[in-house]
């Protein structure tokens, strides 16, 4: 997956929904690698924060980032617009606490920068869901799952019970048109909320042209009224009757589609695109965050275990033993390859099953047996020689010898009734015989050694 950024700059002013400051921010190229950060830019000094779970600072109705002193609200919807488009790296400046609510969903901002995105050169690894994952935060009660798929699916399911929403569902799936089918879904509020939200200083910037205000049944148009003189609404007669009146969806199931840009929003602090199917049953920014979280933690596991090679010995090997004996020459008790799972131009993996009835552990740490680092380097060895001869006609016909080995390391004890996994890669290209290979053993996920190793191959039929 190419990383990409966006052409030029961009810019959007309007006021914030909750603090009501007028605010510009712009959103300018990055090179790559640099991800996306934001920095205040009405703020000498301001530091740059980066789109990470570490600096998330408030998850109260929208989502807050925070570095020192400097602090900024409401990031969701350009954080959304951005991931939607692609963008992996971006520079982002705002001149005041908050970003722009402009019309209350991710429109604007997708709008324009879909027109300016770039691939770069260099790629980036999605968080690839490869097993269930459950996850409850017990703070807001939201609750979520990720499951295998290869692209990008989210669903969010809503349940407000007798109100105006009620249930609602949305699902989406990376080959849709973002711009079509969620960009325009708008934030939403419950009218009997307006209160507690303006006596805590939220949502100073509100009003029915950037949020939907959702009518209630126990909603009082007195202390509607009164929430709204506190806000310093002009005309809130007309904001009451327009709300009395019902809003006018944009889809049937309006609430639920924004709830699906939020999250993507908020994901994106994730740090990396994500390939699974996601199912998110009354989501909010509280809970968001707290799955981001546990998601940015299977990413940095997924990182750490990268090429590790992954042994399911319920699947019929690319080798058996007859037919590693048939490329290599050792045999007992000096084959030490059991069986070759992986086999590609480029690159094997092999199976080396550890018993005590070696022969060697009856002198090597006796009471203590320890499989010798030498001789999971000669395992090295013998499955790089299949990756050698796998690419001559009669490989029976050839030899591997070893030339040399360095930067061997060897990182944990190797034990009777460990599996240990070899994988060996072309470091290289092949030149005149001449092969150049980095070896890893795994135990596991553990790394257990590594070394890189350089082999002749050799017709046997031509020698005297």
């Amino acid at each position: 997956m190419l990383q990409k950024t966006i052409t030029e700059e961009i810019k959007w002013t309007g006021r914030g929904l909750h603090t009501g400051a007028e605010c510009t921010v712009s959103v300018g190229p990055a090179d790559e690698g640099y991800g996306i950060r934001f920095q205040r830019s009405d703020i000498d000094g301001a530091p740059w924060i980066k789109c990470d779970v570490r600096y998330v600072s408030s998850t109260n109705r929208s989502t807050s980032i925070k570095s020192g002193e400097s602090e900024i609200h409401t990031v969701e919807h350009l954080l959304a617009a951005l991931s939607a488009a692609g963008v992996t790296n971006a520079q982002v400046k705002v001149d005041g606490p908050e970003l722009p609510i402009l019309d209350g969903s991710a429109a604007p901002f997708y709008s324009d920068i879909v027109l300016r995105v770039a691939d770069q050169e260099k790629s980036i690894d999605p968080l690839v869901i490869s097993e269930t994952i459950h996850f409850v935060d017990e703070e807001s009660g939201a609750s979520y799952i990720a499951l295998p798929s290869d692209a990008l699916k989210v669903e969010a399911i809503l349940d407000f019970g007798e109100r105006q929403t009620g249930q609602r569902h949305a699902d989406y799936h990376s080959d849709l048109d973002f711009a079509t089918e969620l960009a325009d879904a708008r934030t939403f509020v419950f009218a009997d909320e307006i209160i507690q939200l303006a006596e805590s200083g939220l949502i100073k910037g509100g009003s029915i042209d950037n949020a939907m205000v959702l009518k209630t049944e126990d909603a009082d148009d007195a202390d509607f009224k009164k929430a709204l003189d506190t806000l310093g609404q002009s005309e809130p007669e007309a904001i009451i009757a327009a709300v009395n009146e019902g809003v006018e969806f944009r889809y049937d199931n309006e609430p639920a589609r924004h709830k699906i840009v939020d999250l993507l929003g908020d994901l994106t602090f994730v740090g990396a695109p994500i390939q699974g199917h996601i199912i998110a049953t009354k989501p909010g920014h509280t809970g968001n965050i707290a799955f981001a979280t546990k998601l940015k933690e299977a990413y940095q596991k997924q990182q750490k275990y990268a090429g590790v090679p992954v042994y399911d010995p319920n699947v019929e090997p690319v080798f058996d033993t007859e037919k590693v004996k048939s490329y290599l020459p050792h045999r007992y008790p000096f084959l030490m390859v059991d069986k070759i799972i992986e086999l590609s131009d480029t690159h094997v993996v092999g199976i080396k099953n550890i018993t005590f009835n070696e022969n060697f552990f009856m002198g090597h740490f006796p009471g203590n047996p320890v499989f010798p680092g030498v001789l999971q380097m000669e395992a090295l060895a013998q499955t790089g020689g299949i990756l050698a001869l796998n690419s001559v006609d009669n490989p029976s016909d050839w030899d591997t010898y070893f030339l040399k080995m360095d930067n061997v390391k060897f990182k944990r004890k190797v034990l009777p009734g460990d599996t240990l996994i070899l994988k060996m890669e072309l470091s290289a290209p092949v030149r005149r015989g001449i092969i150049q290979m980095r070896g890893t053993t795994y135990v596991g996920n553990q790394l257990a050694s590594e070394g890189d190793l350089t082999a002749q191959i050799v017709d046997r039929t031509k020698l005297k």
